[in-house]
């Protein structure tokens, strides 16, 4: 394409992204990689700073997340080499051995690392820890995890009775429980299994439904002894457990190539391959609801990396159908429910998304924003109090749009202007370095400019 119409622009601020589809058409077209899965980074990071010996990870996210994770682990004391996507080597010290900080622990904007390190430094006896975050992590429930902490002896104290940061933590010899969680979510269950490492006896989760696997699947491959119950959605971890260091190849994560998925489908003539994406099983609610609404996209090359599922994803641009996407399926797309929303938008009838509460608690307000945006574009979307219903095949026109601090919208506006009128101006599209640091790139290399 001759004319450029994926532009960024810096303000003393703020980046803003501006897309233009040009007069000529445009379709999509190539072979990409997308960042390192955001989760497993985490843990790898995690697990490799608790561990004894030496953890190389392979394929690390250089996102915002996985650096804020990288930072408090070495206030503790972890030896975590320079973060690259080739090696990034960690040094462990030990279960137990974490060290007090000297300073007030920073996450950032990432929830993972902080519920999933409450798990760990509420079991570190008689140190002091205080944590907390950017303005929209300061504002994200913490009680879902404090409270089970506080059944296993933990003491936490924070504001509003203890449910948002800055929080502080004295550490404790904690206990083992059985804890029956009021929803499916990953860092609730990793935070509880992180703490029950170093309880003595059995502790388990159990869940209403399933939630991604990525730390119990890490946790054996380090040693820990640990056994899932299928039928019950229950797992339990049996300390005092003792982890080693491993090697740690990280797919390409589902929920950066959501996007290009629904890219891919949404705009007429595309066809792309994503190179490289973990498809675990308890992440692939995407590529279901997309089967749902009759997307085309089929896995290529599968194989498994490190105990993880991989393969390529071929997509065709198709013609979509509307869908409902609801019940035990939501946890396993949580995050991938915004561009679903940018999917709903272009398929034919009406799409209905439901039992997502938790995208209120999220880096924004998902519901609310992506209603609010969209419509902003001319979609016909209509908030529910736990999802989204959209009215889709209204064509959308340019305008300015908002990101809201959060990545995952930044993203999914970009994939809606894509096939509107017009040019679309989307403020806050920093956001994006949260997780895809090259996406826009990426994106423009998709485009041929």
């Amino acid at each position: 394409m001759s004319d450029s119409f994926v532009t960024l622009e810096t303000t003393e601020n703020q980046q803003d992204l501006m897309i233009k589809k040009p007069a000529s058409g445009l379709s999509l077209h190539g072979r990409i990689t997308v960042p390192g899965d955001k989760s497993i980074s985490h843990r790898a990071l995690m697990l490799g700073a608790i561990a004894l010996g030496e953890t190389q990870i392979n394929g690390l996210l250089l996102g915002e997340d996985p650096r804020s994770t990288a930072s408090c682990f070495r206030a503790m004391g972890a030896d975590i080499s320079q973060l690259n996507t080739e090696m990034v080597r960690v040094q462990g010290i030990g279960l137990g051995q974490l060290q007090e900080p000297v300073d007030i622990l920073n996450a950032g904007n990432s929830g993972t690392t902080l519920r999933l390190m409450l798990g760990l430094l509420a079991a570190h006896s008689e140190r002091l820890f205080v944590v907390t975050g950017d303005n929209s992590l300061r504002s994200r429930p913490m009680s879902r995890v404090v409270h089970p902490l506080q059944q296993m002896g933990a003491k936490i104290w924070g504001r509003q009775n203890n449910s948002f940061a800055p929080l502080a933590i004295k550490g404790q010899n904690l206990r083992p429980i059985h804890y029956h969680s009021p929803i499916a979510s990953a860092q609730v269950k990793s935070c509880i299994l992180l703490a029950g490492l170093m309880a003595e006896g059995q502790t388990t989760v159990t869940e209403p439904a399933l939630s991604r696997d990525h730390s119990e699947r890490m946790l054996q491959a380090f040693g820990a002894e640990l056994s899932v119950d299928p039928e019950t959605n229950s797992v339990t971890v049996t300390g005092p457990a003792k982890l080693h260091g491993q090697t740690v190849v990280v797919p390409g994560d589902i929920s950066s190539a959501a996007f290009w998925l629904v890219a891919g489908a949404i705009v007429p003539g595309s066809e792309l391959v994503i190179e490289n994406v973990g498809v675990n099983p308890t992440r692939t609610g995407i590529l279901e609801a997309l089967a749902m609404m009759e997307a085309d996209i089929k896995l290529e090359n599968e194989r498994v990396v490190a105990g993880e599922p991989v393969a390529d994803l071929r997509v065709r641009s198709s013609s979509l159908k509307g869908c409902t996407i609801a019940g035990d399926l939501i946890p396993r797309l949580i995050d991938e429910i915004p561009i679903l929303a940018v999917a709903g938008v272009f398929a034919q009838g009406t799409t209905i998304i439901r039992d997502a509460a938790e995208l209120r608690v999220k880096e924004s307000d998902r519901i609310t924003v992506m209603a609010t945006q969209l419509n902003q574009l001319g979609a016909k979307v209509t908030e529910l109090p736990d999802g989204l219903e959209i009215t889709g095949g209204t064509p959308l026109t340019g305008t300015n749009v908002d990101s809201h601090a959060d990545h995952r919208i930044t993203m999914s506006l970009a994939i809606a202007a894509l096939n509107a009128t017009n040019t679309t101006t989307i403020h806050g599209a920093e956001a994006a370095a949260v997780s895809y640091p090259d996406f826009v790139t990426t994106l423009q290399k998709i485009c041929g400019q």
